[in-house]
């Protein structure tokens, strides 16, 4: 079983920053892609940002430039680096790690970490 640890949301002025970490543990052969999503009040779920093993990185055009993705494979954590935050980023983040498994992969979701930014 894997299971995901979220840190990092919290209550940030519009333009401040925030370090998002998710980490894995339990039993697993390695991760393969890793992302972060979120989900504002009243819509639904959007990929934010994600990240291949190798490094290879896509961004929500709402974030890039603004936002960072890194992942720590030796940890098994993946970062998300926001910043010039903005009230529209305010959302539940949750990340999304697509775990190797015998065949194929599965999927594992973090509890979700709420990130709010005033205005």
């Amino acid at each position: 079983q894997v299971q995901l640890v979220e840190s990092g949301g919290g209550l940030v002025q519009a333009g401040g920053s925030l370090r998002l970490s998710c980490a894995a543990s339990g039993s697993f052969f390695g991760v393969n892609n890793m992302a972060w999503y979120r989900q504002a009040p009243g819509k639904q779920r959007e990929l934010v940002a994600a990240i291949t093993f190798g490094g290879s990185t896509n961004f929500a055009d709402s974030v890039k430039g603004r936002f960072t993705i890194s992942r720590d494979n030796a940890k098994n954590t993946v970062y998300l680096q926001m910043n010039s935050l903005k009230p529209e980023d305010t959302a539940v983040y949750y990340c999304k790690f697509m775990v190797a498994a015998t065949i194929g992969s599965v999927d594992y979701w973090g509890q979700g970490t709420l990130v709010i930014v005033s205005s």
